[in-house]
């Protein structure tokens, strides 16, 4: 199992959340200051480069238009990893391609940073959260199509290197493809997905041999989209996909009340504040995903899943914290009853978090907790049955 440090880069110094309505789309800037978003920005790349020197790998992400999230571009902080880190593998997850212009762009982008780093990139691909159709003025009904044919077009982009080609697809139409760089890794860097409910897009990715990841969602949950994952290998005729990734919180320290301290303030980013017009645009998900919300099906990021105690969430696996050996439990009974997975990819930074615990988070996890996971083996599919679409 390979383990990922990663933090969204909050900036929390805001109003009292109560006098807030929102923390994203349309929380006016005038609530950021440079000097400390200077401050933090230069912070949170030195906690990566703690997060390499102790032997963990690294992720990032971007969003737009939001306190919870500084950085609007990934690439930026994964080419900056790519050349001040050596150790460590470093994943972007991912590039919001729907939401972008020119896939190409990206495929350009990962290139070079995969040359930078002399292969140690995993790139992965997002359809975007649904507040940010609103920041990117897309149409929420055509962000899985743009996604699939933006991946489409930089796979080929990638992996095209005898002559220019040309591409025509629905959204973009191109000619004479033909990038410089091209990726150090061949074919190319490994490709990640991301889903929480689309079983077809799931099936999709472990047919084409993407890593798939799901992020802060209840063990019940998790089992059943790495099942429609680990099954598609038969449905497709594949003998396996690139593997499973799964992102809770995650706090260690010396004793559980110090944890359980470490673990409320991270929750500062699942209490982070949008607008219900943000939330579910018209289109972005099917119908049938909106009843099973309405009756109260739980989910990592809800307001159901919010409501309920801390150690409810930890028995979910939401969340994992307390000491190394309890921390240690926490993984191998998820792994168990999700039945295995090959990432865990951890948010160990949140809201007022300082460096000084962030830091100490990190260097405990590594040099306590890694270890007794290193060996966990991936998945066996062989032993489920076929997934249906």
């Amino acid at each position: 199992m390979k383990a990922w440090y990663f933090t969204e880069m909050p900036y929390p110094h805001l109003p009292p959340l109560d006098t807030l309505s929102t923390m994203r789309v349309s929380l006016e800037s005038k609530h950021f200051d440079p000097k400390i978003g200077a401050d933090l920005y230069n912070r949170y790349l030195d906690e990566y480069m703690i997060a390499d020197d102790a032997g963990l790998n690294m992720m990032v992400n971007e969003h737009h238009q939001t306190a919870t999230c500084l950085d609007v571009a990934a690439p930026l902080s994964l080419a900056i990893l790519a050349r001040q880190t050596s150790k460590g593998e470093i994943c972007i997850l991912g590039n919001p391609v729907a939401n972008r212009g020119d896939p190409l762009r990206i495929a350009e982008e990962m290139a070079m940073i995969d040359c930078i780093s002399r292969g140690r990139l995993s790139a992965g691909f997002v359809r975007g959260v649904p507040y940010e159709i609103f920041a990117a003025n897309t149409n929420p009904t055509q962000t899985v199509e743009r996604l699939w044919e933006g991946i489409d077009l930089v796979q080929k982009a990638w992996t095209s290197h005898d002559e220019p080609f040309n591409f025509e697809g629905k959204f973009t139409q191109r000619r004479a493809v033909n990038i410089w760089p091209r990726p150090y890794q061949d074919p190319h860097p490994p490709i990640w997905l991301t889903g929480s409910s689309d079983f077809a897009g799931i099936s999709r990715a472990a047919s084409r041999g993407f890593v798939f990841a799901t992020f802060l969602q209840p063990y019940e949950k998790v089992r059943q989209l790495f099942d429609a994952y680990r099954g598609s290998y038969r449905l497709n005729g594949q003998p396996g996909g690139g593997g499973t990734a799964f992102m809770p919180l995650v706090y260690v320290a010396d004793t559980e009340s110090e944890a359980e301290a470490g673990m409320k303030e991270l929750l500062w980013y699942m209490a982070a504040k949008t607008e219900p017009q943000f939330r579910n645009p018209p289109g972005y998900v099917p119908v049938e995903f909106n009843v099973k919300a309405l009756q109260g099906t739980f989910s990592g990021r809800t307001n159901a899943m919010r409501a309920q105690t801390l150690e409810f969430q930890r028995e979910q696996g939401v969340v994992m914290y307390g000491t190394p050996d309890q921390v240690i439990a926490q993984i191998k009974r998820f792994y168990d009853l999700v039945g295995g997975f090959d990432h865990l990819l951890m948010m160990m930074q949140a809201g007022f978090l300082d460096h000084e615990r962030t830091a100490q988070n990190i260097r405990r996890f590594a040099k306590d907790v890694y270890p007794a996971i290193k060996d966990l083996a991936g998945t066996k599919p062989l032993d489920l049955p076929i997934a249906a679409e």
